[in-house]
């Protein structure tokens, strides 16, 4: 009889430790989320309120998916061309199930095959370019592929400071429409004592006046998707060049870069401290002026362009991907689902202020009740996305150093931007 009970015990034993080790396999199998296979890796980079509203997002999402844990992760540095811990992660098999990612990377990392193909799941779930903002969804697709649920977005305008435009006999209820009228007021709004500026009415380049803006708004285009054919040298370009040229000659490009240098962002902005009264910035610049200069008396318009109508912008904003070999995609894919949902957008837009990529969520936020919010968001119907293609961050380089050329006199714009167009040519090629 005892022999019986050892033998008994010790087929319970073995039984038990074939469990734990079936256990211990599984949980190494799923690339090691707490042997849970329902827990989602998720790496993002968002701080402050933007990261509150991350943590809601998540929270809200695990109300609703009992069975989904989310485990976040912050990532420094994930960004515009700084996802190094993120593409060794997916180079080394161990990558997180979902990432919080620029929508200006997509179509790079989806053709180097970083990123896991969404379209189908998409597809079944009824998710089309009909739920957000055409520039938003283009960004979020590379060669007929879905790669990403966008998230957020912005836009960009021309802030001005009315108190200055009443101070020079300028009508502060009209600011320029037309770049005739935005040369006229930048010349009354300007003081400058032999090489230094007092006060200067603008500068074509500051803060958010990236090429991409200008050239869209003097009529011009930057690339053909359809025959993947680059036009930076468009001649509505060149035309949006020739007019910076001029201007940083008429100013002095040399005194203008002195009184930049001296500048810093924040208390420290120009436009901030009054030096500078008209600037392009984002709706991001938004929160900087009301934590720094609460009582300043400033208004927003469309980017002025030579016609004074056709007014534009270009947006640029995040998404949720899944990376390349991530071991829950099921559960991923939900929580990617969620996030870029109505519901999920009005949850992260209601904390982080930022503009949603759905429509009618930004209506229900009652971003248009605000006169300065509703610029922006009245804009977005008619905003560019930057080129989608793998040389994206090429392309921007270029277009920067070809602003930086031509404004200092080396080379002409024609010639700069004829540099670009085959710089990113060559390199969309090899």
């Amino acid at each position: 009889m005892r022999h019986s009970i050892h033998g008994k015990m010790l087929v319970v034993l073995s039984c038990f430790i074939v469990i734990i080790l079936v256990a211990c396999s599984s949980d190494e199998e799923s690339g090691g989320s707490g042997g849970d296979a329902n827990t989602v890796e998720f790496w993002h980079p968002m701080t402050d309120t933007s990261g509150e509203a991350v943590e809601k997002v998540i929270e809200e999402f695990e109300k609703q998916n009992s069975d989904i844990k989310i485990d976040a992760t912050y990532v420094a540095n994930q960004g515009e061309g700084q996802n190094e811990k993120l593409l060794t992660a997916i180079a080394g098999g161990n990558p997180p199930d979902v990432a919080y990612f620029d929508r200006f990377e997509v179509a790079a990392w989806a053709a180097q095959g970083s990123l896991e193909p969404l379209t189908e799941l998409a597809e079944q779930d009824g998710i089309s370019q009909d739920n957000y903002y055409d520039f938003a969804w283009e960004e979020a697709n590379y060669e007929d592929d879905l790669y990403a649920i966008p998230t957020t977005t912005d836009s960009r305008l021309l802030f001005y400071n009315k108190d200055h435009f009443e101070e020079v006999g300028l009508d502060p209820d009209s600011p320029p429409s037309t770049i005739e009228e935005l040369e006229e007021a930048a010349e009354k709004l300007t003081i400058k004592e032999g090489n230094r500026f007092e006060r200067i009415g603008f500068i074509p380049w500051y803060g958010q006046g990236w090429f991409y803006g200008w050239g869209w708004s003097f009529g011009g285009d930057f690339y053909d998707p359809e025959t993947g054919e680059v036009t930076a040298d468009d001649p509505k370009n060149v035309e949006a060049l020739e007019w910076m040229t001029e201007f940083g000659q008429e100013y002095g490009v040399e005194d203008i870069a002195g009184f930049t240098d001296s500048q810093g962002s924040g208390a420290m902005d120009p436009f901030v401290s009054g030096q500078l009264s008209m600037k392009i910035d984002g709706n991001f610049g938004v929160a900087s002026l009301e934590k720094f200069a609460p009582d300043l008396n400033y208004g927003v318009a469309p980017i002025p362009t030579p016609t004074g109508d056709n007014f534009t912008t270009w947006s640029g904003g995040w998404s949720v991907v899944m990376p390349k070999g991530a071991e829950n995609q099921e559960a991923a894919w939900e929580f990617l689902k969620f996030f870029g949902s109505e519901e999920g957008q009005r949850i992260f837009s209601e904390t982080s202020r930022d503009f949603s990529v759905i429509e009618s969520v930004n209506d229900s936020l009652e971003y248009t009740d605000d006169p300065i919010f509703a610029e922006f968001i009245n804009i977005l119907p008619e905003s560019n996305s930057r080129p989608v293609m793998t040389e994206g961050s090429l392309y921007w380089n270029s277009l920067a150093d070809a602003v930086e050329a031509a404004t200092r006199g080396n080379g002409t714009p024609q010639e700069n931007l004829e540099k670009v167009t085959q710089q990113v040519t060559d390199a969309l090629g090899e």
